[in-house]
């Protein structure tokens, strides 16, 4: 493991889903849900939900670069959500929801610059890819009832229809890159 952790924000829709994926990735320490790429300083989810905060529902990931490469988060954020729709993911509609990549330095804006164009003229979507790539400001972490939420809630009903078969996809596409189930 390196010393020198890094954080990565990305927005994918719903938090709960884009939660649920990268937790289970091989270098991934830590992820947050929370609020990002908005004007109102701390929000709750009640106030973001409205539309007029102008946040999305992000996660922020705390990972070893040495597992895993910001490149390689990106490869998988573009093939758990639908990068081509603005303002929704399924049936959850509203900018809170859009696709966004918040850079943290030069580094991560250009790599994510280069994986959408990548990504979009690989024609792995039959649309072009709508994500918004923005500096990070801040983030603002959602209630404590939001955080690790498929883990602890996998009975509930969204969980179960929306969150469920997204994370089977994945866990079956991405199995090389899953912890152990130990961890």
């Amino acid at each position: 493991m390196s010393n020198k952790l890094e954080i990565a924000t990305l927005g994918g829709g719903c938090f709960w889903c884009v939660e649920a994926v990268f937790q289970d990735l091989k270098g991934v320490q830590q992820v947050v849900s929370g609020y990002a790429g908005g004007t109102v300083e701390n929000p709750s989810y009640e106030l973001v939900c409205t539309g007029t905060t102008g946040h999305a529902e992000v996660i922020q990931i705390t990972f070893d670069p040495e597992v895993i490469s910001f490149e390689d988060l990106l490869y998988v954020f573009w093939r758990t959500h639908d990068p081509t729709t603005l303002n929704r993911q399924g049936a959850d509609v509203g900018t809170q929801y859009r696709s966004i990549i918040l850079y943290h330095n030069e580094e991560q804006k250009a790599i994510a610059e280069k994986s959408k164009q990548a990504t979009d003229a690989a024609s792995l979507w039959p649309n072009p890819i709508v994500t918004e790539i923005a500096p990070f400001d801040r983030l603002y972490p959602a209630e404590d009832y939001h955080q690790n939420f498929y883990r602890t809630n996998p009975y509930q009903p969204y969980c179960q229809a929306v969150i469920d078969p997204k994370v089977r996809k994945f866990r079956k596409e991405f199995q090389a890159q899953l912890k152990d189930s130990t961890t």
